[in-house]
């Protein structure tokens, strides 16, 4: 079954949104240290100091780039009392298990939508995703609502301590992502979580584009972007170049492969880094299709949660499932499930595997002020 959503709501400055984060999340993001240390431990063959100290070459990068995340990161570290780096490696999780320096370890899957531009009959503009990763982070999980001044308000789901992952905001903005791996030669790039945080923040869609395709990623994601005025793009983004597609008909599925463009450094050894990912979007594509012909929003939103709760291929599914047969910190499944409606502002997401976990629309709204 799935977990209560914990929502956290933050305003003021940097250091106050993080200490404030790290104080009401401290037992979550001590729960995510303590999965974290023993699965890089089994996965790596490093201990968590070793993790720790990789994450401390971020600091000059974020200090002359993000000095204000940066700053509410020291916030999130001080209020939830733990070191700095501890905070920086939840952060670069993802980028710390792609060093070329340790062994190669399957990044998180997950499986996004968007809705737009008359693929929703109700004329609404949707977004969402089922985010896929280690079973064991799911009550680590929290929804940020943050109001930084002169920002837009942001709402997103993330694992404990982190500042970005997926969401949307008050500039009727959103963002769901997908890991896309495949290793890459390259110098120090910025680890997602920053990236994300910036798109989501953007107050336009040229803004929220710009960091989307001109920022330096250590690793490879696919950034799906949406405005709610009926305009969407997936972008793959990777360390060396970036690839986009606008969907069909205003439907856009993307899963945990290339899409968009192969690049030049994998392509005589790609590999899907999952094979389910290849039937999960036209899965996921086929019960979408039919919110074309669906007027009642009541009815389009089932339409969406069933969708998300797919089960062909499981427990690999577009709904996945953890396979007991593997390690426990090895077991994958869907960690949350949200979808937004940027039309009207309401959020809905499961905590946990959506077919256990019905959907809940959060008491809050994008487009009013944090009360």
């Amino acid at each position: 079954m799935g977990e209560q959503v914990v929502v956290i709501e933050l305003a003021g400055a940097p250091r106050e949104r993080g200490e404030r984060y790290g104080a009401l999340a401290a037992d979550r993001i001590a729960r995510a240290i303590a999965y974290y240390e023993p699965a890089f431990e089994a996965a790596l063959g490093i201990g968590w100091g070793a993790v720790c100290d990789r994450a401390r070459t971020w600091i000059p990068l974020l200090r002359e780039q993000f000095p204000d995340l940066l700053e509410e990161v020291e916030g999130i570290a001080e209020g939830s009392g733990r070191e700095l780096d501890e905070i920086l490696a939840l952060n670069a999780r993802g980028e710390i298990v792609y060093d070329p320096t340790f062994a190669e370890v399957e990044p998180e899957g997950c499986t996004s939508f968007s809705l737009c531009d008359g693929a929703a009959g109700d004329g609404h503009v949707y977004a969402g995703q089922n985010w896929d990763w280690r079973r064991e982070i799911r009550d680590t999980i929290v929804v940020l609502r943050i109001a930084a001044p002169g920002k837009p308000t942001v709402v997103q789901q993330v694992e404990a301590g982190q500042i970005g992952r997926h969401g949307a905001s008050s500039a009727g903005i959103s963002l769901q992502a997908n890991g896309l791996g495949g290793r890459f030669a390259n110098e120090i790039g910025v680890p997602q979580p920053f990236i994300r945080r910036r798109i989501l923040e953007s107050a336009t869609m040229r803004e929220a584009l710009e960091w989307a395709t001109r920022a330096q990623p250590q690793i490879p994601s696919n950034l799906l972007v949406t405005h709610r005025d009926g305009f969407s793009v997936s972008v793959e983004a990777t360390p060396g170049r970036v690839g986009w597609t606008y969907g069909e008909r205003g439907l856009i599925v993307h899963g945990n492969h290339y899409q968009a463009f192969m690049p030049a450094q994998l392509a005589d050894r790609y590999r899907p880094m999952t094979g389910d990912s290849i039937y999960r979007v036209p899965r996921l594509e086929r019960a979408l299709r039919g919110c074309r012909e669906l007027t009642d929003s009541a009815a389009l939103r089932a339409a969406i949660a069933a969708g998300l709760r797919d089960h062909f291929g499981y427990p690999d599914a577009v709904c996945a499932h953890a396979n007991d047969a593997v390690e426990p910190l090895e077991r994958w499944e869907t960690v949350t499930s949200n979808y937004v409606d940027l039309t009207t502002g309401e959020y809905w997401i499961a905590i946990g595997t959506p077919c256990d976990t019905p959907h809940e629309r959060l008491d809050l709204n994008l487009y009013e002020a944090i009360r």
